[in-house]
């Protein structure tokens, strides 16, 4: 499959496929995938792969956030500035992999969807519709993803990313 794991795949396209006899874990990866939705997930990363590189030729403050690892990255151009161990989309809810901006910064947000409703989101940074880079206080689960795809940092950590970028911020997400 062109180098990708099945759940890779899966969580690119974006299916949810629970396989509930381990023996037949090695074979859950239904449907395959069209030679087309593998090319679309190659290009996204290559494409990531080229902001990346560009993005460190640069002086520019961007961020990465690495969601195997689960961690983020401020840097400035190669240069690491901050590196923090954070929480993302669980996979039910994923977080969106590919190259965003910090589309606005506030210093506290009511964050609402259908089964939640959290009041005072500290230091939140929207860099792709209502999905955010922000302070969590309600719960230190960091290191495992259990968000509703938004990047949940713990909220000193936060304050000094929400203090060290500014609108137009470049975001790289990938696996």
């Amino acid at each position: 499959m062109g180098g990708l794991s099945c759940s890779t795949w899966l969580r690119h396209a974006g299916i949810l496929f629970a396989c509930s006899i381990p023996t037949l874990a090695a074979i859950c990866c239904w449907p395959i995938p069209t030679k087309a939705a593998l090319k679309s997930v190659v290009i996204e990363r290559n494409e990531t792969m080229n902001t990346v590189a560009t993005l460190k030729q640069s002086e520019r403050r961007w961020i990465e956030v690495d969601l195997s690892k689960q961690r983020l990255i401020a840097w400035t151009g190669r240069k690491p500035s901050y590196a923090v161990i954070v929480s993302t989309g669980k996979l039910s809810t994923t977080t969106p992999t590919g190259v965003f901006v910090i589309q606005s910064r506030h210093r506290l947000a009511r964050m609402q969807g259908s089964d939640y409703n959290i009041p005072d989101v500290p230091y939140t940074m929207y860099y792709s519709g209502n999905y955010a880079i922000h302070g969590t206080y309600w719960h230190h689960r960091f290191g495992t993803p259990v968000s509703h795809g938004c990047i949940n940092v713990a909220v000193d950590h936060a304050r000094w990313l929400f203090n060290w970028t500014s609108v137009g911020t470049p975001v790289v997400v990938h696996d």
